[in-house]
């Protein structure tokens, strides 16, 4: 996979963990500005800002930077297949939110 997936799967993750930006920002020590970089592919964090997500988000570097699609945790007795799933329609439905919103603007 390519390193633009890094944004899609931080922000799937800390979604399925019902965290928002502004969670994760104050966690991390970082702006809300900043954890949206992230996820929109336009910065990428410092490696202890890394580890610092990995563990805040409990999952894996592997997962996040697109080296292996194995989720290290488990929603709601859904197979892997289905997490995946689960995690791709919340991006999408972010991209759509976001064409919405760029268009009303």
């Amino acid at each position: 996979m390519h390193i633009d997936f890094f944004g899609q799967r931080l922000k799937s993750v800390r979604k399925s963990k019902r965290m928002t930006q502004m969670d994760l920002s104050k966690r991390l020590v970082v702006s809300k500005g900043t954890v949206s970089a992230y996820e929109q592919g336009l910065s990428y964090p410092s490696l202890e800002t890394f580890v610092k997500i990995c563990d805040i988000l409990d999952t894996s570097s592997d997962y996040l930077l697109g080296i292996s699609d194995d989720l290290p945790f488990k929603m709601g007795g859904l197979t892997d297949k289905q997490m995946e799933s689960v995690l791709q329609f919340v991006s999408l439905i972010e991209k759509a939110n976001r064409t919405i919103n760029n268009a009303d603007a």
